[in-house]
């Protein structure tokens, strides 16, 4: 029988197969479930920088539309302000501590941020409340006058700020948008982050042409997506200093097995769990053990990375963005 045990940030797993930070990843109950179907670890849905932000905002508003606060600079505000921003985490550590008592598999606490304000000081909480790692969702478009030189420095000023917080293992989520990716992925890979997750998947939007309103675009990934990432592992395999996790479009075992190959130490699935419900995740680690068993594979390291650029035969492959003369027919 295959021995799925793998290393990730440190961290021993018993599957490579993570649940990535979402709505199934929000309750103890969920948690529980996740584990009693086989999850090698779980990845906490997401606490927002913007909506502790936008919840402390709120609060004070009303504090001064109904008369409770009456300068704008107060002792008051600054309490009332601390107190809602403390709120909002105390429900997110109140999670993570419950979590770590009722399942072993590793929990890794996740925040999305755009910035390095005031919300860093929240991460050694979470650090004490129990959470075996973070995972730090930089969500960022590229949709102002900001050059990537200047935005990449909000990455490492993060970083630097939340390591200097923490001991803990820290992940970065970062998405595929950049310039220059590998040359991106490599200076990350120097800030002595342990993991990188490659990729987030954004929000689109999308257009109701009947009312005129805007919409989501594709909540859910397509299994077709998978590739992109498998791409990236396999260029960053062996190149860099932290491990690689893949993300987005995967959806059965033999995605997971891809990226396996290409070089990635774990895996984040959320969307075929919504798609198929959690039955999903004990059938991809059975086409997982299924595969490895069939190869003469006793363990997981005797065969990742194998089909990664670095130990391909046929490198530029992986650098290659025109069709050729796979698709010289179709015209």
């Amino acid at each position: 029988m295959a021995e799925l045990t793998t290393k990730y940030l440190g961290l021993t797993l018993k599957n490579p197969i993570i649940i990535g930070a979402s709505g199934l990843s929000d309750s103890l109950d969920n948690i529980c479930e996740l584990e009693k179907n086989g999850a090698g670890a779980v990845v906490l849905k997401s606490l927002f920088e913007e909506q502790i932000i936008l919840e402390a905002d709120a609060s004070r508003k009303n504090a001064l539309n109904d008369g409770m606060i009456y300068m704008q600079k107060s002792e008051s505000m600054d309490y009332l302000d601390l107190h809602i921003k403390e709120d909002t985490v105390n429900d997110y550590i109140k999670l993570i501590k419950e979590s770590k008592q009722a399942v072993h598999i590793p929990i890794i606490a996740s925040v999305n941020c755009v910035s390095g304000s005031e919300w860093i000081s929240f991460a050694k909480q979470i650090e004490k409340a129990g959470a075996d790692a973070l995972e730090l969702n930089i969500a960022l478009l590229a949709a102002d006058n900001k050059s990537g030189e200047e935005r990449e420095k909000i990455y490492f000023n993060i970083i630097e700020k939340v390591r200097k917080e923490v001991k803990i293992p820290v992940a970065i989520k970062i998405g595929p948008y950049f310039s220059n990716l590998s040359n991106f992925i490599h200076k990350l890979s120097d800030t002595g982050v342990s993991g990188i997750v490659l990729f987030n998947r954004f929000y689109n939007p999308d257009f109701d042409i009947d009312t005129l309103t805007e919409k989501s675009a594709n909540t859910f990934s397509c299994p077709f997506e998978y590739s992109n990432a498998l791409r990236w592992v396999a260029l960053m395999s062996g190149n860099v200093k932290t491990d690689l996790c893949a993300s987005s479009g995967i959806h059965e075992g033999s995605s997971v097995i891809k990226q396996l190959l290409a070089g990635a130490k774990s895996v984040q699935i959320v969307s075929t769990l919504y798609k198929h419900g959690l039955d999903q995740l004990p059938k991809i680690t059975s086409e997982l053990e299924e595969w490895m068993d069939k190869m003469g594979y006793n363990y997981i390291d005797q065969f990742r990375g194998k089909m990664s650029q670095r130990e391909s035969k046929n490198p530029e492959v992986y650098e290659r963005i025109q069709f050729m003369k796979y698709f010289s027919d179709f015209r």
